[in-house]
């Protein structure tokens, strides 16, 4: 049982709270601004790096250096809008779709040209796994799982108790009632890419700190992370935090040698748990096993 928590359930609660954020964030930008935001997993590459920047300048920890990577995302986000979002807003959501893929390439483009395809590291070394009772964790992981929470408690209170949270989640729910109640359109599009962009810099810098930075750090989760949001329910921030927890842990609780010693799932094929479970919701639930969440 030991061994089923310390390798398995513990990674899949880690490798979830990645997924929850980075799932919320595209959750959240999809509500309010109805397309799915392709360059989503290159804002996660770009705070990990800024992360990164502020790491090497400063010398402090990636812990540390995580708001500066949220205040480095959010002027992308918001310039992306403003020059190639803005001007299509009323255009067809696949034009959308298809521009984001165009500013995701560009943002991949300047990591290359300034960092470079070598991966990097925060920091250099090996700290023991704290233990507890048999059980053991890495300390990082249990500050990634601290800090999703508290990112996720932060979002929940700025969308639940504040003016402007409830004025996006009035544009995800009905936008052309929002905009005839007199909801400041833009303004809630500009906090929506601030949340979402923030969302995704924390996601990136969790993600680099449990593995490693390269210029394909989000991108090679943005699949998962668009599976997490429609199992929880597309436009439901809480329902893909939700979903990106339950795909974590059924990913890493595949692998476990349950019968006669070896693995369900070689661990090569875990990802594809997440789209066989992504296909089976899509066939008996459309709308997402947590659509009631907001």
């Amino acid at each position: 049982m030991l061994e089923l928590v310390n390798f398995y359930l513990i990674p899949g609660l880690v490798l979830g709270a990645i997924y929850a954020l980075a799932a919320a964030g595209l959750s959240l930008a999809y509500g309010v601004l109805r397309f799915a935001h392709f360059a989503h997993g290159d804002l996660m590459t770009w705070g990990a790096y800024a992360a990164l920047v502020a790491v090497g300048a400063l010398g402090i920890s990636a812990w540390v250096a995580l708001p500066l990577a949220v205040l480095a995302t959010i002027p992308v986000a918001l310039a992306a809008d403003r020059a190639f979002y803005g001007p299509l807003r009323r255009a067809q959501p696949a034009v959308l779709l298809i521009s984001s893929f165009g500013v995701a390439l560009m943002i991949r483009a300047v990591v290359y040209f300034v960092w470079g395809p070598t991966p990097q590291a925060y920091a250099r070394g090996f700290t023991p796994p704290l233990v507890f009772e048999g059980m053991r964790i890495q300390q990082r992981h249990l500050m990634i799982l601290a800090g999703a929470a508290l990112a996720a408690f932060a979002a929940h209170l700025l969308l639940s108790r504040t003016r402007a949270g409830r004025a996006m989640r009035a544009m995800a729910d009905d936008p052309d009632l929002a905009r005839v109640t007199g909801v400041p359109v833009e303004g809630v599009i500009r906090l929506a890419w601030a949340v979402s962009a923030g969302l995704a810099a924390i996601a990136g810098v969790f993600l680099a700190i449990d593995t490693q930075l390269t210029p394909n750090l989000g991108f090679n989760i943005l699949l998962a992370a668009f599976a997490a949001a429609i199992l929880g329910g597309i436009g439901r921030p809480w329902g893909a935090a939700l979903g990106g927890l339950l795909l974590g842990v059924a990913e890493e609780m595949s692998t476990y040698p349950l019968l006669g010693g070896a693995p369900l799932l070689e661990p090569a094929y875990k990802t594809g748990v997440a789209f066989a479970l992504l296909v089976l919701v899509l066939i008996f639930r459309p709308q997402g096993l947590f659509r009631g969440m907001g």
